[in-house]
């Protein structure tokens, strides 16, 4: 059976004892606006607990998920069922709430502890009833964001961030009493795991994920978890390469780039962790010389302050490795296409990158994300026609360690240098046995000629 057909028949068998199943949260959202979804919330109201659990263990193997919440699902589906209940703040973590089930709250107290009126709908599961409390179908027309309760939503200060990742995700808008309410809530104590994953829905669902962080700015809120991105407000750049406007401006429309293309990329969010973060640089090394705006080396001193960004909000260390590689490689594709540099240019240019497929791409988001006096110039098709290039150069037989060995070399001092030399003359395309006999030289030119 499919996850709907569970559920009407879930829904039949609590109707059938006197209770109701509804639809809640994000699914009955959705299909108002009608996106896919595939992650279904049920709630039941008037059954109690043992006899929901008899019920469920009719309709398949029951699964529970912390004993307290009250929440179930079915083995085999994505149904997430729960029971009514209040919540409590008792603490300053996401985590810290006293949670009461009552299956007899009624739907307008259920309803009560969601965060925003478009989330706070619900639909019967057998008749397709809706109950709409707190006017959410009205501003779903209305494309608004709008919390439900002053005093509940304030409870979680995660719904700071949640919001600017639905204004983000929807194009929706955010009412100005749900603006002040997230603008006097303290975010410092959510955890670095919630705060990325929050990051990571808008970077990577959103059209527009720039919607997130000017959220957030609108709120007042970057300054503790994205300093460094608010740091980039008022940084100037130069108007015949940037007419956008100051770094920030220029880094939200690069990363709105991205976004269109970020179905393409081979790793897409450490693709689009790198548009957010290649520029931070420019907050430390911008300067005018002669009147003229520069912000040089700002590829490579920004590296220290990425790292430190990135290791406030998560622990990965190959996404963190990938978007330092990024950041310090963004502006090379851009400028050894418009020189029109030799095919051994961009090998090694492609050689030093985590991910070349992917710097093209930044490289384009980059370029797109600029107004320049002279327009967009896309570099995309020389870039890639060059990276197949140096794809076909790496597919080619070369000189490995091991051949050296079998030639008699021993890995001593000299060996190294023996393999850095065998991998330029890789990037050359020098063939095999070509390239052996010209390590062969190198070698003896090492020993001083013997």
């Amino acid at each position: 059976m499919s996850d709907k057909e569970v559920a009407k028949k879930l829904a039949k068998a609590i109707s059938d004892v006197g209770g109701r199943a509804y639809y809640v949260g994000g699914c009955v959202r959705d299909s108002i606006m009608g996106i896919e979804t595939k992650d279904i919330d049920i709630e039941i109201h008037g059954v109690g607990v043992e006899k929901l659990e008899e019920i469920l263990d009719t309709v398949g193997e029951r699964l529970q998920f912390g004993k307290s919440f009250g929440v179930y699902s079915i083995r085999g589906t994505s149904l997430d069922i729960a029971l009514p209940r209040s919540e409590e703040c008792i603490g300053k973590r996401h985590t810290d709430f006293k949670i009461d089930v009552n299956p007899y709250l009624g739907v307008e107290k259920a309803a009560l502890r969601r965060d925003f009126t478009v989330n706070a709908i619900m639909q019967d599961v057998l008749t397709g009833e809706i109950t709409d409390t707190y006017g959410g179908i009205g501003d779903i027309q209305g494309r608004v964001l709008r919390h439900v309760s002053d005093s509940t939503f304030a409870e979680d200060p995660l719904r700071v961030l949640r919001c600017a990742q639905f204004a983000s995700r929807f194009g929706f808008d955010v009412a100005d009493e749900t603006v002040a309410l997230c603008s006097s809530m303290d975010i410092t104590a959510l955890s670095s795991e919630r705060i990325f994953e929050e990051m990571k829905k808008a970077l990577l669902k959103s059209e527009k994920p720039s919607v997130f962080f000017r959220t957030l700015h609108r709120f007042g809120q970057l300054s503790f978890w994205f300093s460094e991105l608010e740091a980039l407000i008022g940084v100037p750049q130069n108007p015949r390469f940037h007419a956008e406007g100051d770094v920030f401006e220029h880094t939200m429309a690069v990363l709105d780039a991205a976004a269109g293309m970020r179905d393409r990329a081979k790793q897409p969010l450490p693709f689009m962790i790198s548009a957010l973060v290649h520029d931070f640089g420019k907050a430390l090394t911008t300067e005018v010389i002669d009147g003229v705006i520069h912000a040089y080396r700002h590829e490579t001193e920004g590296i220290p302050i990425i790292e430190r960004f990135l290791h406030r909000i998560t622990n990965e260390k190959k996404l963190i490795q990938y978007a330092k590689n990024m950041t310090e490689n963004h502006m090379r594709p851009n400028m050894t296409a418009a020189q029109n540099a030799s095919v051994k240019a961009t090998n090694k240019m492609f050689d030093v990158s985590v991910e070349p497929y992917d710097l093209v791409l930044l490289s384009t988001a980059d370029g797109m994300g600029s107004i320049a006096e002279i327009g967009y110039v896309s570099y995309e098709s020389f870039l890639f026609e060059r990276l197949s290039v140096y794809e076909e150069f790496m597919s080619r037989p070369y000189v490995t360690g091991e051949d050296l060995i079998n030639n008699g070399y021993t890995p001593d001092k000299s060996f190294s240098k023996l393999l850095e030399y065998a991998h330029k003359l890789r990037l050359s395309g020098v063939e095999k046995k070509i390239a052996l006999k010209q390590i062969k030289a190198y070698a003896r030119e090492l020993k001083g000629g013997k």
